[in-house]
């Protein structure tokens, strides 16, 4: 049966309303919880039936304590009064249960035979809507833990910068919400028999009596009722302590696991770094030694200087790679995006490298239309991520092959793409793809994983070593995960390679 009051009334400014009222404590939630338990579980060990006028979070771990008491207790005089969909829940808490299973199909019903409850409704924008209570009325005892949602307010906002096409990743703080629990538990009758008087008058005047209408709060609780109480709500807190120092030390240890995890990383790091950087100057001294030979021919002496020559430019792209990626770790936080057009940057990019080209006899073509959309890309990276897939795609084509650069659509293959990009402005794609096709020596299928891992070179038995840091395509994975881009393969021997990026239009 529904009821509802007859006014609005504020349980906590009724109990803040007597002279010298009890003073409020900024409670958490799970002290909150403990000491409602302490509560049910005094109720439980005495066997005390008692009234419980209630409004309880509607989490399930919160009901359960009615449904825990209602199942231990079985007394016929206990009234729960909850405001609208806590009985019901209280209810489906009680039928998950199989030893409640007669207490759930008699609810169906509208028969419950050891339990009375009413639900109240509450009015529009109630003040109760903000306030939580368990108030036991009882003759042995009496108790009230009522508690008031309040909020409090941090900053947080986020920096942009004064080009609204390019946001920014960094965070600053803004305006955000968090919520404490002012919290009252009184066992004084005055006060508890103000609340109740307060209810009473706030009830719609045909509604049900929630006590008799002679009873009384005992003014002096029971001290033997106290000391058990306090007992409880000891080794219910001592329980949240366990807990909080099983979840710190939990915390400690996978931060701490974090850490090491870290150092391991930084070890294997450095250790590769040096590793990189040994093996070509061990191959120089050995090229230098032997340029010493007296009986050097010169077609040996040019083959070393080449030698030399080609250790020089990998260990110069090896530095270049590790300070690119040092600025891109360091600059984690401070990383922007832009929006940039592809027609603006491809071009210019082959254009650099048709000589390269040439010089290998290998065909070098682009197809981008300037009808694509701008796409996202960290500031000023989006050249650097052409001229690494370009520069791959290259290197690793023999003599006489060829490479392509196409740009189009997503969710089109490459020919439609492009035809399509031409003739419509309007797309409903959110991305394009910039695909980079190469009729090089191909990746193998068990390679293709380890490719964007730090310092790895893709070998092939038919070729020699094409020197390379074993950078780029990391530096190109990370660019483009920075602005929620994405990068393929798929890959042959022999038959060569397709990478295709993926980027997010600017919206």
């Amino acid at each position: 049966m529904n009821h509802s009051l007859a006014q609005d009334v504020s349980i906590y400014q009724l109990a803040l309303g007597v002279k010298t009222p009890p003073q409020p404590l900024s409670l958490s939630p799970a002290t909150l919880l403990s000491l409602v338990r302490s509560q049910i579980d005094l109720l439980i060990e005495q066997k005390i039936a008692a009234t419980l006028w209630v409004k309880l979070p509607p989490q399930k771990i919160w009901q359960s304590e009615l449904a825990r008491y209602h199942s231990w207790v079985k007394v016929s005089d206990v009234i729960y009064s909850c405001d609208v969909g806590s009985v019901q829940s209280f209810i489906e808490v009680l039928s998950s249960d199989d030893s409640n299973a007669d207490f759930a199909s008699s609810e169906e019903k509208g028969i419950i035979p050891s339990l009375h409850y009413r639900q109240v409704q509450l009015l529009p924008h109630s003040q109760l809507r903000r306030e939580y209570f368990l108030m036991v009325l009882s003759p042995q005892f009496c108790s009230l833990i009522l508690a008031q949602r309040c909020l409090t307010t941090s900053r947080f906002s986020t920096r942009r910068s004064a080009n609204a096409s390019t946001p920014k990743i960094r965070k600053t703080p803004k305006a955000n919400k968090t919520s404490a629990l002012l919290t009252i538990n009184t066992f004084e009758g005055r006060i508890i028999q103000r609340v109740l008087d307060g209810i009473k008058q706030a009830t719609a005047p045909d509604s049900f009596s929630l006590v008799p209408a002679d009873f009384i709060c005992p003014s002096v609780p029971d001290a033997t009722l106290m000391s058990s109480l306090l007992q409880k709500q000891l080794q219910r807190q001592e329980e949240i302590n366990r807990q909080i120092a099983v979840e710190r030390f939990s915390k400690v240890q996978q931060r701490n696991q974090k850490q090491h995890n870290k150092e391991e990383l930084k070890d294997e790091y450095l250790n590769n770094v040096c590793q990189e950087l040994r093996t070509p100057l061990t191959h120089m001294k050995t090229a230098l030694s032997l340029l010493n030979s007296p009986n050097l021919k010169p077609p040996q002496r040019q083959r070393y200087l080449q030698m030399l020559n080609n250790l020089c430019d990998r260990q110069s792209s090896l530095i270049t790679g590790l300070l690119d990626l040092v600025e891109l770790e360091r600059n984690l936080d401070l990383t922007t995006l832009e929006s940039v057009r592809l027609c603006d940057i491809v071009p210019g990019v082959v254009s650099t490298y048709q000589p390269l080209a040439q010089e290998k006899g290998i065909l070098l073509a682009y197809t981008v239309p300037n009808d694509l959309p701008a796409v996202r890309c960290v500031t000023g990276r989006l050249r650097q991520i052409v001229i690494n897939l370009l520069h791959n795609s290259i290197k690793f084509t023999p003599n006489g092959g060829q490479v392509s650069v196409r740009a189009f659509l997503g969710g089109t293959s490459p020919r439609e793409g492009v035809q399509k990009a031409s003739t419509t402005t309007e797309s409903k794609s959110n991305y394009v793809l910039l695909e980079f096709r190469d009729t090089g020596i191909g990746i193998a299928e068990n390679e293709i994983p380890k490719i964007f891992d730090r310092f790895y070179r893709v070998r092939s038995s038919t070729t020699e070593d094409l020197g390379g840091a074993g950078l780029g395509l990391m530096i190109v994975q990370q660019l483009l995960q920075r602005c929620g881009g994405s990068i393929s393969v798929k890959s042959k021997l022999s038959e060569g390679s397709i990478f295709t990026v993926q980027l997010v239009v600017s919206g």
